[in-house]
């Protein structure tokens, strides 16, 4: 059982930074192959990012790359996502996920993941 707690979304102007993080409870985060999607009402749950377990292997959405950057601290029990040069469009409720078994064919998809936090909301004013 993993249980994720998402923090440091807030109201941002475009062109800004924010680091969400996520911290997990329980003995699978180790194992997890973790990820971040998003979501915004009237649309489909949104790949974003994810690493892998030793935290080595990123993988980015086209959205994201070059302005996102993924890693974790597995002694920390933590994810995190950079996030820079952020635009009104990233406006969206952001979640951390995590997979106890996922390759990099399947990771970009939403039940690929056993276990989601709560979200934490993300908003950029322009």
């Amino acid at each position: 059982q993993v249980q994720l707690a998402e923090s440091g979304g807030r109201l941002v102007q475009a062109g800004d930074s924010l680091r969400l993080s996520c911290v997990a409870s329980g003995r699978s985060f180790g194992t997890s192959v973790m990820g971040w999607f998003r979501w915004t009402k009237g649309k489909e749950r949104e790949f974003v990012s994810a690493i892998g377990r030793r935290g080595t292997d990123t993988y980015y959405a086209d959205s994201a790359k070059g302005r996102f950057t993924i890693s974790r601290d597995n002694a920390k029990n933590t994810v995190y996502l950079q996030m820079n040069s952020l635009k009104p469009e990233d406006t969206a409720v952001y979640y951390c996920a995590a997979a106890l078994s996922a390759s990099s064919s399947n990771l970009d998809t939403a039940r690929t993941y056993d276990y989601w936090g709560q979200g934490t909301q993300v908003t950029v004013s322009s």
